[in-house]
């Protein structure tokens, strides 16, 4: 399954072009490796996203080609979730 698919189905983010737009910024890899958004990804694969200050590490659970909102969660296990503080503003 492509990344910007998995994204958008598993609900961490919410639209298939926002995800396909931050993966073709370098914003995701999969694996230690950067992703672009037709990068597969598999059960068992290690997903990094970098959303402005905060960075979220996910484990890849399941591929569902589609689900209902209470499934969607089945689809990954958060490992990390790090926010850098920014100390320019204090």
């Amino acid at each position: 399954m492509r990344i910007d698919k998995f994204l958008k189905v598993s609900r961490i983010i919410k639209r298939r072009s926002v995800a396909k737009e931050i993966a073709d910024k370098g914003c995701i890899t999969i694996n230690d490796r950067i992703a672009k958004s037709s990068s597969d990804v598999s059960t068992n694969d290690t997903i990094v996203i970098k959303f402005g200050n905060k960075t979220l590490t996910i484990l890849v659970k399941a591929l569902l080609d589609t689900t209902k909102k209470d499934d969607a969660q089945k689809m990954y296990e958060i490992v990390s979730e790090d926010y850098e503080h920014d100390y320019r503003n204090e």
